[in-house]
């Protein structure tokens, strides 16, 4: 418990030393990856979608309202 408990005092006094000095890695990657991560990220989810959507075969439950008829489940009485 004692190295734990050492290991995460170490952690939050380095956060904390980061936050004093400022640490510019963070704000750095974001500058230069921000907007092609974004970029990227959304290509992959339209591709990945287009291709489930299209190529996979899946059935899509749509409603069938206005689609099915329903049967009649009684005969109609015969007049004799």
């Amino acid at each position: 418990m004692y190295r734990f408990a050492k290991a995460a005092v170490n952690l939050s006094g380095q956060a904390t030393r980061q936050v004093r000095h400022g640490s510019f890695v963070a704000s750095n990657f974001h500058v230069k990856y921000g907007n092609g991560l974004m970029v990227g990220g959304a290509a992959f989810c339209t591709a990945v979608w287009a291709y489930v959507l299209t190529q996979t075969g899946i059935t899509w439950n749509l409603s069938p309202i206005g689609k099915v008829m329903p049967k009649e489940w009684r005969e109609p009485e015969s007049e004799e």
